[in-house]
């Protein structure tokens, strides 16, 4: 094992924990060959081999179970190393760890600036996923904090609120329902759907007011991206339920309108978590106390950017908007 890089072993890491060459090499902005080229060099350095091919789906071999388990060993003893440096430095330098998960990505970076001018040396490492991407990192102990709008169950962590994330449902300009109040769900239910993907904290919202109600949804399509679903909206492929924060940067004469239907928005929030019994580092604990002073002052001024938007919008959700800020 002398021979194995480190660089081997953070390849390697990621396929195993993805279960795939693909998703390994786009997270380690890598090609498949190149990152099976990497797992196979080390496969000759073990003199066994890690992985096997079982139909579509990759398992680790016993060999590969057991560098796996050491490969988290390693990069935990690393990252407390780190951590620890960064401590000694003080707010000089350091890394800044973050997952959040997808919508947050409409807020966060927009924070992140005014505390990476305030602290140049500082690093920052974001991770933009979806919620159970987002628990398996928190599991794993892979981040310093971790941003989600839906509370993992069982689990022995810090929680923090820190921003209003409310759902409203999104429709074509120039839609039927976009002069109408108070749209009851069942007239909404009427209407095709674009969801996000299975596992989506939003999705997992949406379907439950629905249960609730026992009203079933038309989903035609499903997307793993925001930015794709508010387009395939505009080409009025359907509707969608989307955080109100995805429509911060969309211009008064958007394609896209929030109708005002019943039981909507549908109220959440943005946590900050991390698990309990962390000790996070100067940095962590410094951007910690920033996002949940400074940071969501900031977020708050565009939250309901919308409400300057007049003929976006009707008067219900209008009124919504003016409430809530």
């Amino acid at each position: 094992m002398n021979q194995a890089t480190l660089h081997q072993l953070k390849v390697f890491e990621a396929v195993a924990r993805h279960s795939s060459f693909t998703r390994a090499a786009e997270e380690l902005f890598l090609t498949q060959p190149t990152v099976s080229m990497q797992v196979k060099q080390l496969s000759k350095v073990v003199g066994m081999p890690l992985f096997e091919q079982i139909g579509k789906r990759l398992y680790l071999t016993a060999a590969g179970r057991e560098l796996y388990s050491t490969c988290r060993e390693i990069f935990d003893r690393l990252s407390q190393f780190e951590s620890s440096i960064s401590d000694l430095k003080g707010m000089k330098q350091g890394t800044l760890r973050l997952a959040v998960v997808t919508t947050a990505k409409y807020v966060i970076p927009r924070l992140l600036g005014p505390f990476c001018q305030r602290y140049p040396g500082v690093d920052v490492s974001l991770t933009v996923t979806n919620h159970e991407y987002v628990l398996e990192s928190l599991a794993n102990n892979r981040d310093d904090l971790y941003i989600l709008s839906q509370l993992p169950e069982d689990a022995d962590i810090n929680v923090h609120p820190f921003l209003e994330n409310p759902l409203v449902v999104l429709a074509p300009h120039n839609h039927s329902l976009v002069q109408e109040s108070n749209v009851s769900l069942k007239r909404l239910a009427e209407e095709y759907f674009i969801m996000r993907e299975p596992g989506s904290g939003t999705r997992k919202a949406v379907q439950k007011l629905f249960d609730e109600h026992d009203i079933p949804l038309k989903v035609k399509l499903d997307l793993g991206s925001n930015e794709a679903i508010k387009q395939a909206i505009a080409g009025g492929l359907g509707l969608s339920v989307l955080s109100l924060h995805t429509m911060a940067l969309e211009s008064p004469n958007s394609q896209l309108a929030i109708l005002d239907v019943e039981n909507f928005p549908i109220q959440r929030y943005w946590y900050l978590i991390y698990p309990s019994g962390k000790q996070l580092s100067i940095i962590a604990r410094t951007f910690f106390d920033y996002l949940l002073t400074e940071g969501k002052e900031i977020a708050e001024q565009t939250v309901f950017a919308w409400q300057n938007h007049p003929d976006s919008q009707s008067e219900g959700v209008r009124s919504f908007l003016a409430s809530a800020s």
